[in-house]
Formats: C-alpha cells, sequence, structure tokens
C-alpha cells in the first residue's frame, strides 16, 4: 500500500477473489472484475464484467416453491487471453510454475498492472506483463495489453484471444441453487482479419448486447509491425476466439493489444448494439492514444475530488474514492441506474439498489451533483410505480421497494438462504419503508448542497409529496397515548423482523422509522409552502391533493409516538421486554459473531428474542442529523433529548450491537465522534478496513460494499468537520479525533467549484475560487463569516470541548 498504488505480492488462490474485486476496473458505464485474464471462472477465479442497470429475471425452483430473482447480468467475457508454449497445455497459475507474482493497482491513472513469470513443461521460462483499464474518457471501450519475453530461449507461443458468451451468474456460492444463465441468442462472428464480434440477449428483459475485440500483436520496438501471419479465427460454443503464433527470442518482447467495445440496447444514439461495438473498436486509437486520454480523465476526476489525508487512512480512503468514482462517475449521469450496492464489482445483493445510497449521495452532492441529480431521477421515474405499490397494500402516497432493479418493482427475495443451518428462510426485509425517508433525505440534502430549486420544484417536491403523504396514511392514531403509531414495519438493524412468538412479521414504532417520517412530513410542508403559486397549483392538481390533508400531515409529524426504555429511546415499542443476551458466552463459543442472526437460527433460536441488533438502529439518527437538530425533532415531537439521554442511549446500543454489517462501524464511528471521542477511532479504523481486510468473512470477494466506502469518505468531509448545507450557509463544527487532526479536500458548492477546506489544529483554512458567484457564508458555532470568490481565510476554530477519561464529553460548546 502505498499513496497512490495498491500492491500484492505473489499469488493466493484463497484470496484471488477478494483482490479480483478490489483490482476492479470501471468507469460508471460497465466495470470488469481484476480476474486473470488466462483463467476461467471455478472455485478461485471470477471473471464478471456488469453495465450499470443491465438486469433479467429468472424463475427458479427452491425449497420446493417457485421464486423469481432480478439479477444484474453477467455480460459476456471480454477478457480471455490464454497462451502456451510449443511444449505443452496453456499456462495457468493453478497448473504450472510460476516465477514471481505481482498485481499494481494504480489509483492516479485507473489501470491494472500484472506482472508474473511461467515456467512450462520443458522448464522454459516466460516473463509476463500486462496492463488493462476500462477507459475513463470513452466509456464503452477497455483495454488489455499483454507482453511476452522468452527467458534464453527462442521459438514460438500461442495466444488466444477470445469473446466468451459462456458465462452464467455464478459468483455467490449461496445464490448457486438459483437460475443463473441470463444470455441467450449467442452470435459470433468476425468484421476483419483481427477484429472478433459477439452479440446477445438478455433472456427476458430483451437488452441486447454488442461486444467487439481488436486483436493486434506487434514486436517492441517495431511498432504495428505484425509479428505473425493473420490469426485463426475459431467459432465454438457461444465463444469466438482469434490464434496468434508469435515467435519469441531472447531479448525480444513481443506485444498483444486486445481493445474491446462494449454496447447495449438501452445506450442512446445508436441504431443496433453490434453495430455501434464494431464501428467503435474500429475507430478506436493505438494503445499509446487510449492510455494517454484515459489518464487525462482520471486526473481531471481527482482534481474534482481532490482529498489529502496525510496519515495511515489516505490510501485507503483514496482506493475507497476510486470505486465509488468507478461505480457512479460523471457517465452515470447520461444512464438510467441506481446505486448498486456492492458497486458494478461481483453479483452479491444480486446488484440491487439499496438504502445505501443514504450514505453515497452526501458524498456526490459535494463532488458530482449532477451524478447526484442522475441517481434521484432513477428514483423519480419509478415514483409511479411505488404509488402503484401503494395502492396495492392499500395506502396512498409511494411505497419505494426496498430493493430495487430495472422496473421498481420491489425485488426483495421472497426467501434467504442460511449458511449455516442449510434452511431457507422466508425473508421480510421488504418491511423495511424506512428507505423512503431515505429518498426524500437525499433530495433534500442533494437540493440544499447543490442549489438546484428546478429540481426541488419539480421531480424533488413529487418525490417528497408522495413519501409524506404514504406515511400520514399508514400512521394510526391511538387514543391511549394520544399519539400516532406506525406499526408492521422493520427497521434498520434487520435482526428484527417480528415480535417472540409472532405469527405475522413486523414491529411497532420503530424509532427511527417514526422520526423520519416525521422530518419528511415536516420537509414536505416546508417545500410546498415555498413553491411558486403556479407550480404549487400544477403540483395540488395533477397529485389530487385535497382540503385537509397538509393539516393532516401537520399534526402527524408533531405527535408520531417514540417508544422509550429505562432513559433510552427503544428501538420499536417492547423492545425493552426482550431478554439479554450474553454477548461473552457467544464469543466464547463462536469467536466472530458478527452474523448472530445466523448462528441463532441454527441454533433452533431467533434474535427476535434478544435486545440484539445487527447494526446500527436507532443511532442512524446521529448519523443523519446533527446534535442540535436531532434535540429539534424530539422536541418537535413533544419529547425532550438531552446529552445526557442520548449518550445513555448511544451507551445501550452500543454494548449489544453485533455489528454484522459495514455500515455499522461507519456509523457507531460517526456518532461516537460526538459524544465518546475515546472510542471513535476503534470503530472508524474497522469501517477503513471492512473491505481490505475482507472484515464481514469472504463477502467482499462478492462485491464491494459502496455504502460503506462512501461513507468512510463522507466521515472526513461531513462527520469530523460537522459541515452542514442548511439555510444558505456551509455550516461547520469541527470534532477532530487527534488520529485524524489534519486533512484537506475539495468540494463544490451551489455554483462554485473547487472549494477547498483544510483542517489542522484549531484551525480551518478556505479557499474560494475565483468567479461570478456570490460569497459564500460560512457558519462556526460562535460566529459566521462571508468569503468571497477568489479569497482565502484562516479561522481559528472555538475552543475543543474538554473530555474525560472515559471520552465523554464533560463541558465546553455543544452543537
Amino acid at each position: 500500500m502505498r499513496d497512490w498504488t495498491w500492491e500484492y505480492e505473489g499469488y493466493d488462490p484463497e484470496q484471488e477473489r477478494l483482490r479480483e474485486s478490489l483490482c476492479t476496473l470501471g468507469n460508471g458505464y460497465f466495470a470488469t472484475r481484476g480476474a486473470a485474464p488466462e483463467c476461467t471462472a471455478d472455485r478461485v477465479h471470477y471473471p464478471g464484467t456488469y453495465a450499470a442497470g443491465c438486469y433479467n429475471r429468472l424463475i427458479s425452483d427452491v425449497a420446493g416453491r417457485q421464486v423469481e430473482n432480478e439479477d444484474m447480468v453477467n455480460l459476456p467475457n471480454w477478457l480471455p487471453l490464454r497462451f502456451r508454449t510449443d511444449s505443452g497445455n496453456w499456462l495457468s497459475p493453478d497448473t504450472h510454475k510460476i516465477l514471481g507474482h505481482q498485481q499494481t493497482l494504480d489509483l492516479r491513472a485507473g489501470t491494472l498492472e500484472r506482472t508474473l513469470g511461467y515456467e512450462d513443461e520443458s522448464g522454459r521460462r516466460l516473463a509476463v506483463r500486462q496492463l488493462r483499464l476500462v477507459h475513463m474518457a470513452s466509456p464503452h471501450l477497455a483495454l488489455l495489453r499483454t507482453e511476452f519475453t522468452a527467458d534464453d530461449w527462442s521459438g514460438e507461443i500461442e495466444v488466444e484471444s477470445a469473446l466468451d458468451g459462456t458465462v452464467t451468474n455464478s459468483g455467490v456460492e449461496r445464490y448457486r441453487q438459483l437460475a443463473g444463465r441470463h444470455l441467450t441468442h449467442v452470435h459470433t462472428g468476425t468484421s476483419a482479419p483481427d477484429t472478433m464480434w459477439l452479440r446477445c440477449r438478455t433472456s427476458t428483459s430483451d437488452i441486447r448486447i454488442g461486444l467487439a475485440a481488436r486483436t493486434v500483436a506487434h514486436v517492441a520496438d517495431v511498432a504495428h509491425v505484425p509479428a505473425s501471419a493473420e490469426a485463426t479465427t475459431r467459432r465454438e460454443n457461444l465463444r469466438v476466439s482469434q490464434l496468434l503464433r508469435l515467435p519469441l527470442s531472447p531479448g525480444r518482447t513481443v506485444t498483444v493489444d486486445k481493445t474491446i467495445a462494449l454496447h447495449t440496447s438501452r445506450d442512446p444514439a445508436i441504431s443496433d448494439p453490434l453495430h455501434a461495438a464494431v464501428d467503435r473498436v474500429n475507430r478506436a486509437p493505438d494503445f499509446d492514444a487510449l492510455l494517454a486520454s484515459h489518464r487525462t480523465a482520471w486526473r481531471q476526476l481527482w482534481r474534482t475530488a481532490e482529498l489529502d489525508v496525510p496519515n495511515s487512512a489516505g490510501p485507503i480512503l483514496r482506493l475507497h474514492l476510486f470505486h465509488v468514482l468507478q461505480t457512479l462517475s460523471p457517465h452515470t449521469a447520461g444512464l438510467d441506474a441506481g446505486v448498486p450496492a456492492r458497486g458494478l464489482h461481483g453479483e452479491a445483493y444480486r446488484g440491487h439498489v439499496f438504502w445505501d445510497e443514504l450514505f453515497v449521495l452526501p458524498c456526490l452532492n459535494l463532488r458530482f451533483p449532477e451524478v447526484s441529480r442522475a441517481l434521484l431521477s432513477y428514483r423519480h421515474r419509478r415514483l409511479e410505480r411505488a404509488c402503484s405499490a401503494a395502492r396495492d397494500a392499500g395506502r396512498a402516497g409511494a411505497m419505494y421497494p426496498w430493493q430495487s432493479g430495472s422496473t421498481g418493482r420491489e425485488e426483495t427475495q421472497q426467501l434467504h438462504l442460511n449458511p449455516l443451518s442449510g434452511r431457507w428462510l422466508p425473508d421480510h426485509s421488504r418491511l423495511q419503508h424506512h428507505v423512503g425517508s431515505a429518498i426524500a433525505y437525499n433530495v433534500w440534502q442533494y437540493c440544499e448542497a447543490s442549489g438546484d430549486t428546478e429540481f426541488l420544484h419539480t421531480k424533488g417536491a413529487e418525490m417528497l409529496l408522495q413519501i409524506a403523504r404514504f406515511w400520514a396514511d399508514a400512521a394510526t392514531y391511538d387514543k391511549t397515548l394520544g399519539r400516532y403509531r406506525i406499526r408492521g414495519v422493520v427497521g434498520p438493524d434487520e435482526y428484527h423482523d417480528a415480535y417472540p412468538g409472532a405469527k405475522e412479521a413486523g414491529l411497532d414504532d420503530n424509532a427511527y422509522t417514526n422520526i423520519t417520517a416525521a422530518w419528511v412530513l415536516a420537509r414536505a410542508l416546508d417545500v410546498l409552502r415555498s413553491l411558486p403559486e403556479p407550480r404549487r397549483r400544477d403540483l395540488v392538481e395533477r397529485t389530487g391533493l385535497v382540503d385537509g390533508e397538509l393539516d393532516a400531515w401537520e399534526e402527524v409529524s408533531r405527535k408520531l409516538h417514540v417508544p422509550f426504555h429505562a432513559g433510552v429511546v427503544s428501538q420499536f415499542e417492547g423492545y425493552g421486554e426482550l431478554s439479554e443476551l450474553d454477548w461473552d458466552a457467544y464469543r466464547d463459543r463462536y469467536g466472530d459473531i458478527r452474523r448472530l442472526d445466523r448462528i441463532l437460527e441454527a441454533e433452533g433460536d431467533t434474535a427476535n428474542n434478544y435486545q440484539a441488533s445487527k447494526q446500527a438502529d436507532v443511532l442512524m439518527l446521529g448519523y443523519l442529523f446533527s446534535p442540535a437538530e436531532l434535540q429539534g425533532l424530539f422536541h418537535r415531537l413533544g419529547y425532550e433529548l438531552d446529552d445526557t439521554a442520548w449518550q445513555r442511549t448511544v451507551d445501550h446500543y452500543l454494548r449489544r450491537t453485533s455489528h454484522g454489517s459495514t455500515l455499522s462501524s461507519l456509523v457507531h464511528g460517526w456518532v461516537l465522534a460526538r459524544v465518546r471521542r475515546a472510542e471513535a477511532w476503534a470503530f472508524c479504523q474497522e469501517a477503513l478496513a471492512g473491505d481490505i481486510a475482507d472484515l464481514q468473512g469472504g463477502t467482499t470477494g462478492e462485491g464491494i460494499h459502496l455504502g460503506a466506502m462512501a461513507g468512510t469518505l463522507d466521515l472526513v468531509q461531513r462527520g469530523l468537520t460537522g459541515l452542514e448545507t442548511r439555510g444558505g450557509a456551509l455550516r461547520l463544527d469541527p470534532v477532530p479525533l487527534p488520529e485524524l487532526s489534519e486533512y484537506g479536500f475539495a468540494i463544490r458548492y451551489q455554483g462554485h467549484w473547487g472549494v477547498r477546506l483544510r483542517m489542522s489544529a484549531g484551525q480551518l483554512q478556505i479557499t474560494v475560487p475565483d468567479s461570478d458567484r456570490s460569497p459564500i457564508d460560512i457558519a462556526l458555532p460562535d460566529r459566521t463569516v462571508s468569503v468571497a470568490p477568489g479569497e482565502s481565510c484562516t479561522l481559528t476554530l472555538p475552543q475543543e470541548q474538554s473530555t474525560g477519561q472515559d471520552g465523554t464529553t464533560t463541558a465546553g460548546h455543544q452543537a
């Protein structure tokens, strides 16, 4: 690990899947895992390629019933490039002796380099160097360069470059009982002596896919001079290949460049994906020109997303930013695609869109707001489907799905497999209706950061109104309590989906759900009251908003029930009556208990019986809202949540959470930075290591955790700075950790490009680039200053809150 490179020494089959995920290259349009080109999919290797928004639906027979699942499709494999000497079989790290093996992921350039040596059956040694990229400037192109050098021998090697249409979705072991063959009507051919093609379509969504590859060989220092005769083309078993015989001699390197183009029928401005792919690869420049333009595109991205963290966290944060940009780049702004929870890096979660955008968009809002707007537009295009789902459930407004794919229908599986017990179990996570509040929160945060009132007054207002309408309708009045209640839901924790012994799934008055619902209702009212009259009239007419609805929203937003027990906020009504778990006993027995739910089910028990959480639930409120805003929300609902009560709440759940999600350590680190600073860094470190160390036990090999990666970036950007975009000002209330006390980054804020903020001991430096925009108001806890374009200023921060020996805040300024 260096500032700009990640290096892996040696070949370790047990680590190969993890490295493939972390060495994935992409550009927002498509991505390809960092698999060895000479290897096919097997227990060790999985060379997947995925395009944003490309889904297909299949029916499987599982546990005696038919279930339907939609998956992000593993597209035809463009990587295959295998080779052999005239002594024997195709060379592979699993079958032949390897003489060194190194992979280098260059974050600055967006390339993956691989160097290794092979020894064939006759003892002859062959040095191989490969460089690949998925082009960031031209999003339909990718390139693989392979250099061969003989070590003191002369002879020929055979090189086979191929396009493979036999691929299936089989990268996640627990899904392998499900149908996985998504590609059909595979046809292959050639368009030129050095160019082959493959076309196919998805079986039910009928997405047409065109792939073309140009393979050229040349001898070093004699560029573009063919090193052999024309390639021999083979077409067999849904696969097309071109075979080259290349002469080798000591001291001369033979290079093979494979340039590919990928198009699908979802692309704009094309008539046929295959014709577009063939035309694009024919027009593609040579290796040097492609590499130069690719590096330029990455240089521009890094300039926009500037991040400078000088300590050991810096390289990890840069890796996280790299993978966020490969999944959600400026190219995403032109697509109809959401935020895939596991990136474009693998098939876990079937490529679905969850609530993870809640952790991703705040990072993008202040760097690439056009991408945030496109991702919110993905949700708006599916607003009609969400309204239909609500009607089907007997509700008003919009009920967004917990898992979304192509159409916006609910894609949550009906059954899920517990790999510990081997049992297929009912999946009730579709009851996580709080996903609607996450969408509303993202709308609001995007508009506050970008100043995009046009979006707020149109698509944003429509989504906020319909989500608020859903919550108002879902809330029922309890005369005994004198409050409204939301029943039959599941909160972010996910361990708890029913009461002990209950026949029906769902819980009542999940605190996170109710408080965020109240927030949505209040924000929807704010937007409706601030709309220009013509727009307000149009919106009311189109949505059928009737007299009395807004009064009902106001009342519900002030009278939703929030349960408490033992002086802390209850995760849901009745939570405090659940049994306590013997955490020490389970840790002694099992060691890693992150997936406590699976352990308990395998024992014939259930997490529903215990005060035990998978991840932050109540504490998510401290992630979304500043201390002052959270206290204001409780006050609006008629409750008081002072610092002491919130600290008790944090302590209560801290002792009862297994952190079975990569998001959990992130949220706990964020919250603890405000209330128990001495403990915060340990959770921040775990969040940083989540994917690179594969802390969830093999899951990163199935795809990165995009929300956790983006969340660590936002921890620096907003969490530790206390940065909020509220009321037309940049509000800052820093909580520097000793382990991360100096850092800097650049943001875009309401039309200002490249605003630089740098935190250091007791100081904040702000630089606003020259432009014709208005000055930026910077609001600190004790004062507000205005910084005009072209100005830079250094502000002395208010004296830090002092902390006791236990790390809790004891005195000083309160947010």
